[in-house]
């Protein structure tokens, strides 16, 4: 579906515009942005807003080097709000943190990002490292064992049915990132199949 236009009254009207991480879907930061803002922001592809303190536009990052790299926006059904998705380059709040509402949460894409990183500077430490050392045949061995401990452990009604789950999440994940795939792949592939069921 194309995306609406934002409904500007005017060129100096402002709408907010909500910031959300586009790998982890949390919400980075709030802003306000008059028409100007808005089409440097499409243009440039780094997050722009209005300062209404100081009436005058101006790039986040722009100071401190911490951009919001621009990637696609949604705007409300009412036309009044922007929904802008954007990859943060650092922290976006200006107190340090990862977010303007807190630390970053727990999420699928930041633990594909870990492994990533530990996939691509190995460390002898680390199991994800070993696990890529040995490749797909030692990764889809550790898939089958877990897949089994999770079916054992529903049968036998144990308790640590989540527990089993999260292991074999996690091989998942290896083996996708190894294969140079994510999560993200897979959830394609499930919206077709919805699409045709």
């Amino acid at each position: 579906m194309k995306n609406l236009e934002p409904n500007w009254k005017d060129d100096a009207s402002l709408l907010p515009a909500i910031i959300q991480d586009t790998e982890t879907k949390q919400v980075l930061m709030l802003g306000y942005m008059n028409k100007a803002a808005f089409r440097q922001t499409l243009e440039t592809k780094r997050v722009t807003f209005y300062s209404r303190s100081r009436q005058t536009i101006w790039t986040k990052g722009e100071t401190s080097g911490n951009y919001l790299s621009f990637v696609d926006y949604r705007v409300d059904c009412d036309q009044d709000t922007i929904l802008i998705q954007a990859k943060n380059i650092g922290p976006t709040c200006h107190k340090g943190n990862y977010s303007c509402f807190g630390d970053e949460e727990f999420s699928l894409q930041g633990l594909e990002n870990e492994l990533q990183q530990r996939i691509d500077n190995p460390s002898n430490n680390s199991y994800t490292s070993y696990l890529a050392a040995k490749g797909n045949k030692e990764i889809a061995k550790k898939i089958a064992e877990e897949a089994n401990e999770v079916a054992i452990s529903a049968v036998s009604n144990d308790g640590r049915i989540a527990e089993e789950a999260a292991d074999l999440i996690y091989h998942l994940l290896v083996l996708l990132k190894f294969n140079k795939l994510s999560f993200k792949d897979v959830e394609k592939v499930l919206q077709e199949r919805n699409k045709k069921s």
